[in-house]
């Protein structure tokens, strides 16, 4: 969903740019938002999926945890993010890209 002007039932916020990243058990969810004033900001939400319950009748939940990040921080956020990012490869080196997986249950969500 790249440019979907939705408003979001129940919240003070439209959704005007949307990306998923998908990374393992983890989806993160980078929307921007406006609320009711016309001021964009930034939502970063984090979603894993939890098992539990037997192999044969899995129980499957989310966790989420959400950011919001406003345009006055987005400065000091960007270059506190990239300082985080230079040091672990600086650390650790460049990681390698992780490969996708196709988890056998795959169910959409609409957070």
């Amino acid at each position: 969903m790249e440019t979907d002007k939705k408003l979001t039932e129940g919240h003070d916020a439209e959704i005007l740019f949307s990306r998923t990243v998908k990374a393992g058990q983890r989806i993160y969810y980078i929307d921007v938002k406006q609320n009711r004033r016309g001021e964009m900001y930034l939502s970063v939400t984090e979603s894993k999926k939890i098992l539990s319950g037997t192999q044969e009748m899995p129980q499957i939940s989310y966790e989420k945890h959400k950011i919001f990040l406003f345009r006055e921080d987005f400065g000091k956020f960007n270059e506190a993010l990239q300082q985080a990012f230079d040091f672990v490869a600086s650390e650790q080196g460049e990681a390698e890209a992780r490969p996708e997986v196709d988890n056998a249950i795959n169910i959409d969500l609409d957070f």
